[in-house]
C-alpha cells in the first residue's frame, strides 16, 4: 500500500479488498453535511460501479432518502445490509437502496478523515452474507487503505480550493449536462450555476469548460 500514488492505485487496492472478501463492486463516497440534500453521482469519490448505474439511479430515485445513507447519517458503526431482509430498516422498496442498484448484500464502513469530512466504503454483491471475522477484517483493511487514499489524493483534492457545490456542479459537466439541466437536478436556478461555474474557471486557472473538465481530471478532482 505504500506504493501507491494516485487514483488508479487505489482503485485497484479497493477493488481487491472487495474481491478478496467475495463482493462484486466498491465505491467510496462522502457523506453530506445534515442540511444538504445529495444524489449518489455527486458523492462518489472512487468506484467500480458499471458505467452509467449511479446516474440512472439519480434519474429514479433520491439517495438521501434511501435506508443506508439514512443509516451513516445517523451512525459511525459498520454495518451488513440484505436487500430482501425484513427486518432491515427502509425494506421499503421507495428507500432500498440494494434492490433499486440491484445488489443483495452490502457492508457499509463509515469513515472518518483527519480533516472532519465523513465517507464511507460500500461493498456490494450479490452473496448470502459474510462471518463476523470476515467482517471485522474487511473492516479493518477498508479503514486503512482509506486513511492513505486520503492522505495521497483526497487532501490534495480539496487543496484545490473547491466548495463542495462547485465540485458537485464540476462533475455534472463532465458528464455533458448543460447550465439548465445541472440547475433542474441540484435545484438551484441558472444563473447560480452559471455562477459557481465562472468560480471554477478561475480557481482551475483555465478558459472553457473543455479545459476546466481536463484539467479536473488531471487534478484527480473528480474522476
Amino acid at each position: 500500500m505504500d506504493k501507491a500514488l494516485n487514483r488508479v492505485d487505489f482503485f485497484r487496492l479497493f477493488h481487491g479488498i472487495a474481491l478478496r472478501y467475495g463482493f462484486e463492486h466498491f465505491c467510496v463516497l462522502q457523506v453530506a453535511a445534515e442540511m444538504e440534500g445529495s444524489n449518489l453521482a455527486s458523492k462518489l469519490v472512487l468506484h467500480d460501479l458499471s458505467a452509467g448505474l449511479a446516474e440512472t439511479y439519480d434519474k429514479r430515485h433520491r439517495f438521501s432518502e434511501s435506508d443506508i445513507y439514512k443509516s451513516l447519517r445517523r451512525s459511525a458503526i459498520p454495518t451488513v445490509w440484505h436487500a430482501r431482509d425484513e427486518n432491515t430498516e427502509g425494506e421499503d422498496a421507495e428507500h432500498n437502496l440494494l434492490c433499486q442498484l440491484g445488489f443483495d448484500l452490502a457492508v457499509v464502513v463509515p469513515l472518518q478523515a483527519v480533516s472532519g469530512a465523513r465517507y464511507a466504503v460500500i461493498f456490494l454483491g450479490d452473496e448470502g452474507g459474510i462471518a463476523r471475522q470476515q467482517h471485522m477484517e474487511l473492516c479493518y483493511e477498508a479503514n486503512c487503505v482509506f486513511d492513505y487514499f486520503h492522505r495521497v489524493v483526497l487532501s490534495v483534492r480539496t487543496g484545490m480550493g473547491l466548495t463542495p457545490r462547485e465540485t458537485e456542479i464540476l462533475r455534472w459537466i463532465s458528464y455533458g449536462k448543460t447550465a439548465s439541466e445541472i440547475a433542474l437536478i441540484v435545484s438551484v436556478s441558472e444563473h447560480t450555476v452559471n455562477s459557481h461555474t465562472a468560480t471554477i474557471l478561475k480557481k482551475l486557472d483555465v478558459v472553457n469548460r473543455t479545459q476546466m473538465v481536463a484539467k479536473a481530471i488531471r487534478e484527480q478532482i473528480i474522476l
